[in-house]
């Protein structure tokens, strides 16, 4: 089911010991999710089994961090980086995420796993910029080349930085 939300202005900001863990499969389907992630997301356990995990997605999150996202965790490798999510209620919600792939007993990945905390302010601040950059950059693109530009965009600051994605959202 899709529902259509949009931003309130509403912010949330997790506890220190807030943990909130989703699975799901090789499509991104909600195959499982903690009592924190429900609380967060405002959705009850059977609206998020079953849905696409982008349906906490923020329209201020830049389609080319999810991108990345994508590409490092279908290498087996893992994603770190602050997510901006979206209440059923419009409300936002940043957090620090960690996506890592599941893999079976022939290392075949079979769903990923992610586990997200309160996030620093100051990276919250620093990366709210750039992606408010990035989401400038994909509108003028326009959506056939928008994923492309605002990634040139942001491999150009980590490159200028001497840094790799994961390297610069670590050292904030």
């Amino acid at each position: 089911m899709k529902y259509k939300v949009q931003p309130s202005g509403i912010v949330r900001e997790l506890r220190e010991d807030d943990f909130l863990v989703s699975k799901t499969n090789l499509k991104g389907i909600i195959t499982y999710c903690n009592r924190i992630f429900i609380e967060f997301s405002l959705y009850n356990e059977s609206e998020l089994l079953g849905s696409q995990h982008n349906i906490i997605r923020h329209p201020d999150m830049p389609r080319g961090v999810f991108q990345l996202l994508w590409d490092t965790i279908s290498k087996k490798q893992e994603f770190f980086g602050y997510i901006k999510n979206m209440s059923k209620d419009g409300g936002a919600y940043w957090v620090f995420a960690n996506v890592t792939a599941s893999v079976d007993d022939n290392d075949n990945i079979i769903g990923y796993y992610s586990v997200r905390r309160k996030p620093k302010e100051n990276g919250i601040k620093i990366t709210s910029e750039l992606y408010k950059e990035m989401i400038k950059i994909e509108k003028k693109a326009g959506t056939k080349d928008a994923i492309a530009a605002s990634t040139e965009f942001l491999n150009t600051i980590l490159s200028k930085k001497g840094m790799s994605y994961e390297e610069y959202i670590l050292s904030l």
